[in-house]
């Protein structure tokens, strides 16, 4: 079940990028310092080195996997066309890939917080099915997102206003689901996608 919402992410993320104009792959996203073209080559990146590879770029960035990131971001975007890019998220839609930590829900995690990275800046509109949400949320807490991405929720309770889903205590934080997930995953939101106190600590 849940390698099926992976494989449908992966299809959706590469028909709409497909489609995107040229120029938008130069346009910013939620990802600090990462163009479109820079998130993409990111998500691209988990099909595309095998594990003595990966190894390899990541004793080359002395353990620090933001660097790694960075830096391999940054080259495979430079390497590779939007063309390129795109081919390689659609030719491994069922892709076995997942993270060392997470599993096959952390994959989800990745592939879904990824394509509102893009989307979401560039005004696309990206629906993310409610099976798609519930499975990403599974298992999230507070404390997880504090650990992970640093974001503190202390007095902040996260409601949903399109599924029945709400995360913490205190004062309430409205918006989309998928939203939410990017509050939860570290990432400022244009002004206007949330609602309550606590937005103006969550917008831009």
């Amino acid at each position: 079940m849940i390698r099926d919402l992976i494989a449908a992410q992966r299809r959706q993320l590469a028909d709409t990028l497909a489609a995107l104009p040229e120029e938008s792959w130069d346009a910013p996203t939620l990802c600090d310092r990462w163009r479109v073209r820079e998130v993409v080559a990111h998500v691209a990146m988990e099909f595309r080195y095998s594990a003595p590879r990966f190894l390899w770029h990541l004793a080359l960035a002395r353990l620090d996997f933001h660097r790694l990131n960075d830096r391999r971001a940054a080259a495979d975007a430079a390497a590779l066309s939007s063309a390129e890019l795109v081919a390689v998220i659609r030719d491994n839609v069922d892709h076995a890939w997942k993270p060392p930590v997470g599993g096959y829900g952390g994959a989800l995690t990745h592939e879904t917080v990824h394509a509102l990275d893009v989307m979401v800046p560039l005004g696309v509109e990206w629906d993310v099915p409610e099976a798609t949400l519930r499975a990403v949320f599974d298992g999230w807490s507070v404390e997880r997102a504090r650990k992970f991405f640093g974001v503190d929720l202390t007095g902040v309770r996260l409601c949903a206003d399109d599924i029945d889903w709400t995360l913490g205590e205190g004062e309430p934080l409205s918006g989309r689901a998928s939203d939410l997930l990017l509050v939860l995953s570290g990432r400022t939101l244009p002004p206007g996608r949330l609602r309550g106190a606590p937005a103006a600590g969550f917008s831009r």
